[in-house]
Formats: structure tokens, C-alpha cells, sequence
């Protein structure tokens, strides 16, 4: 057993989310998101070193050395996963390590959008997962991609950086692979895949332009992509999607999301009212043909009206989902109304 599980045991027991190993600081957990510290004494530069080179292989070290930062995932001795970033500071060697635990939970479970389903039974188009930071989009697309392998026979592939959650063989062939040890970049395992027969794509990050015109491109020949953005809302999503490309390409760019969208889960983690877990909200665009007209008018500022008055097919605005909330006393009104503070 590496040395730092003992660390890393006390976030999960903790329930934390994530663990900072810093030197010449006491060892943190990030719970319900705040950070806690779980040790009295800090970590010396030398003690952090020795922890984080206890974990990572000849390759990882190497990279660590020319770049000064990594990503990798680390996996303890009974199944539980995190993803951790290793880069140098002042004092030392520091890492943070986000724990995504040994079983990927399912749509029902994470209380996830019913319209998801429906988006997962598309034939091809593109789905977008969105929100910031700590909202829980690696794990919607781990339950998503579950319940594909679930209930069809597909060819998944699934590139990430790092690969996050362990998909087992259950109906459908999934292939998993991680930016670095397996391929260069997001894009150029997007390239390849293209000419490795996937039915589904999953990208754990449409970071760049090449990325996502090639994600596109995999949504518009017949193949159904699955991407997450760090964006906050479903109109600020479009608009970042065709903000990636040049201007002199983002008339296509439009042309090409309006017609391969299939939907977009916009989503975001709160403290419940008792102060005791993380419970999710979620905005959902779905892309009907009023919709595609919208985007294609570039009219975005039409979306959330347009998200408002789309019920009936599965939409649904943050504003709405927060007051459901509020109403089943999941949150406060405070939480509420600190939420819509933030967005408008």
C-alpha cells in the first residue's frame, strides 16, 4: 500500500471530493466544498516529494520533470480512483488528487434529467455536458456512457485526460483512452477514432478549436459524440462552442451545431439544506427545430425564453430547477436566490 493512502482514505471516509497534498502545508480535503484541514503539522517539501513519487511511473516522472505539471489517475488497492494533478510551486511538489470512487453510480441514483435517456437514444448528433468546475460532469458522462453500454450493443470509445472512471464489459465493445500514455492530444485520438467504427464518442474535454470541429464532424457523419465545456448556462454553451472557431469559420460553425446538436445538460453541485451532501441541479436545452433556428439565426439570447416555454419536450431552466428544489426543501431559498445572483 502507497504511503498517501492513508491521506486519500480520509477523504473518502471524510466523503470529500478532493485531497490537496502541499508542501510545507497541513494536508487538505475539500468537503462540501470547502477546504478542511485533516492533518496538525504540515508536510515538509521532502515528505510531499517522497508521497507523489511513490505513485507516479518512469513516464509520468518524466513528464513531471520536462513540464513541471502532470495529469494522471491513480487507483488505491480496493478499487477507489482519482485523477490527480501534480505540478511544481514555490515550496515544492504539490498534487491534488479528485476522488471519483469504484463504482459508476447510475443515471437514476445521481438523480439525473429523464431527457437524458432520449439524448443517449439518438442515432448521431453531438451532447454537450457543461458547468464549472466541481459539478460533477465527469461523473453524468461516466453514468450516461453506463447506461449506453447498458442497454445497446455499440462500439464506445472514449478519450479522457485522465481516464476517470472503469467501464466493464457489459452489451457494447468500450475502449478507453487516456491523453498521454495512450495518444497525443484530444484531437488526434478524435482523428483516429474516426476510422476505428464507433457508434459513440466520448470526449472528456472540447477544450480547443481542432477538438471540437472534429467532434463535429464525428456528429454530422453519423456517429453520436458525448463532450463537456466549463460553461455556465445552455445559451452560454453556444455561444463557446462557435467562439471557438475563427471567424471566417463560424458561420459554418453555427450551421453545423445547429444541425447536430441533440441536446446540452447544463449542471451544477449546492449543499443541501441540512448541510450534509451535494445535491445537483440542471438546466437542459434540447435542440427542436425551433431551437435549431435560434442558433442558426445566431438569435442566443432567445435561448433561455425559448428554454423556458419548452417544457413539454424535456427543457428546463436553472431558475426552475432551483425552485423545484427550494419547493421539496433540497436547498434554501438562500442558495437560490445566491445562485441566480451569480448568473444574471
Amino acid at each position: 500500500m502507497a504511503q498517501i493512502d492513508k491521506y486519500l482514505t480520509a477523504c473518502i471516509q471524510r466523503k470529500g471530493s478532493d485531497l490537496h497534498i502541499a508542501s510545507e502545508s497541513p494536508v487538505f480535503v475539500r468537503q462540501l466544498g470547502r477546504l478542511q484541514p485533516i492533518t496538525p503539522q504540515p508536510l515538509t517539501a521532502e515528505v510531499c516529494e517522497q508521497l507523489l513519487m511513490e505513485i507516479l511511473d518512469e513516464r509520468t516522472q518524466a513528464k513531471l520533470k520536462d513540464d513541471l505539471e502532470v495529469d494522471t489517475a491513480y487507483a488505491m488497492e480496493n478499487g477507489e480512483r482519482f485523477r490527480v494533478n501534480v505540478y511544481r510551486q514555490r515550496k515544492g511538489l504539490d498534487a491534488v488528487f479528485r476522488h471519483f470512487g469504484s463504482r459508476i453510480l447510475s443515471m437514476e441514483e445521481l438523480g439525473l434529467p429523464l431527457i437524458l435517456k432520449k439524448f443517449a437514444d439518438a442515432n448521431q448528433g453531438l451532447i454537450l455536458i457543461t458547468g464549472p468546475g466541481r459539478s460533477g460532469k465527469s461523473t453524468t458522462c461516466a453514468a450516461l456512457v453506463d447506461y449506453m453500454n447498458s442497454e445497446s450493443s455499440e462500439h464506445i470509445i472514449t478519450i479522457e485526460d485522465p481516464i476517470e472512471y472503469i467501464h466493464g464489459r457489459k452489451l457494447s465493445l468500450v475502449n478507453q483512452r487516456s491523453v498521454g500514455p495512450h495518444t497525443e492530444t484530444f484531437a488526434s485520438a478524435l482523428r483516429s477514432a474516426l476510422r476505428e467504427d464507433p457508434d459513440i464518442i466520448m470526449v472528456g474535454e472540447m477544450r480547443d478549436y481542432e477538438t471540437m470541429s472534429l467532434a463535429l464532424t464525428a456528429a454530422e457523419t453519423g456517429h453520436l459524440v458525448i463532450g463537456t465545456l466549463h460553461t455556465g448556462s445552455a445559451a452560454a454553451t453556444i455561444s463557446r462552442v462557435v467562439n471557438l472557431f475563427p471567424a471566417s469559420e463560424q458561420s459554418q460553425a453555427v450551421a453545423s451545431v445547429s444541425e447536430s446538436l441533440v441536446g446540452v445538460i447544463s449542471q451544477r453541485l449546492l449543499i443541501n439544506a441540512e448541510g450534509t451532501a451535494m445535491v445537483p441541479a440542471f438546466e437542459v436545452l434540447v435542440n427542436t427545430f425551433a431551437m435549431a433556428n435560434i442558433i442558426r439565426e445566431g438569435d442566443y439570447f432567445k435561448i433561455p425564453s425559448m428554454i423556458s416555454t419548452g417544457a413539454g419536450v424535456g427543457m428546463q431552466t436553472m431558475e426552475t430547477a432551483l425552485r423545484d428544489m427550494v419547493a421539496a426543501k433540497k436547498i434554501t431559498q438562500a442558495q437560490m436566490d445566491e445562485v441566480l445572483l451569480e448568473e444574471s
